[in-house]
């Protein structure tokens, strides 16, 4: 498929160098091998100082959960913006995305808790969600103890940490405890691919992530491919998406999960729910990760930041 608006030349750059480095497909690896190589990939992205950065241990439905406050100094209560890693569901962690949390603190003046949720394989559907929205409550009944606005909490994640912050939003709505006043989806997860999106077949390969990669990702999530269709796993196939807090919806022209994250934007809109949606149509999956290096990344973050700051 020919699309008017070709790769951003700096991501194409870095497609090519990654190439030429002998880059393999995530889909041919074992996660074990992926991770130990997971800080080396990220090792470049700027990590600015921050006033305060605090690991702490937080009690979650499997044990204790790991959690990154970063705090960007001040006495007054702050936004707090409660923020879930990317990869789907299977590598990377709270260090691989310390340089975005740091940015995204910095540009927004918020609280940034970063969570280390457990991961696929060796803890499957719905460990990950248990922890995300088990976090996500400590986050509000402790808020003021750190610093943070318990009346001004958003959810926040790139790629399966897009999924895991709207799960966590439909979870605490079904719940009845609606608190979140925002949430910010970055080229999200929402939809098991059983049909295939046209987007799986547009960006196959030869962007970075591809829809071999995300068939790999699922099988490793789901104890069985049946679960995909939970709500809790596809948040596209959700009953009701009314209620919802206010969205920031990113997605990229040159992503296999494109489809469904324009999808979700407009399932979003028609029930109501408020919603900026920026598509990149120069950008591909896991963009953001790049901030300070990508220029579209910067300015990504900053009119995700300025939204942020406006609804919180």
């Amino acid at each position: 498929m020919s699309h008017p608006t070709p790769l951003h030349p700096q991501l194409q750059a870095m497609i090519e160098r990654a190439i030429a480095a002998g880059a393999r497909p995530l889909n041919t690896l074992t996660p074990t091998e992926i991770r130990a190589t997971d800080l080396a990939r990220y090792a470049a992205v700027p990590k600015p100082p921050v006033a305060r950065v605090e690991d702490r241990l937080i009690p979650g439905p499997g044990g204790d959960i790991r959690i990154r406050l970063y705090h960007p100094g001040g006495e007054e209560l702050r936004p707090v913006v409660t923020f879930f890693h990317g990869s789907g569901f299977v590598i990377c962690s709270i260090e691989t995305h310390d340089g975005l949390c740091r940015q995204l603190c910095l540009a927004t003046g918020a609280i940034v808790i970063s969570v280390d949720y457990r991961l696929a394989p060796e803890h499957k559907f719905p460990a990950a969600v248990d922890d995300c929205e088990a976090a996500t409550r400590w986050v509000h009944s402790h808020a003021r103890a750190f610093g943070g606005d318990p009346l001004s909490i958003a959810v926040a994640g790139d790629s399966a940490g897009g999924n895991l912050a709207i799960v966590t939003a439909l979870r605490l709505r079904n719940a009845g405890q609606n608190f979140l006043r925002a949430q910010l989806l970055m080229y999200p997860v929402t939809d098991y691919p059983d049909p295939e999106p046209p987007s799986f077949r547009d960006r196959a390969q030869g962007f970075g992530l591809g829809a071999a990669d995300m068939h790999w990702f699922w099988s490793h999530y789901l104890p069985q491919s049946g679960d995909g269709s939970h709500a809790d796993a596809s948040p596209l196939r959700a009953a009701s998406h009314a209620g919802l807090p206010a969205a920031y919806v990113m997605t990229a022209e040159y992503d296999p999960l494109r489809d469904e994250g324009v999808a979700l934007a407009a399932k979003l809109a028609a029930a109501g729910v408020p919603i900026v949606h920026r598509r990149y149509d120069d950008m591909n999956h896991g963009f953001m990760s790049w901030v300070g290096l990508l220029d579209r990344a910067d300015e990504a973050l900053r009119d995700a930041a300025d939204w942020l700051s406006k609804t919180l």
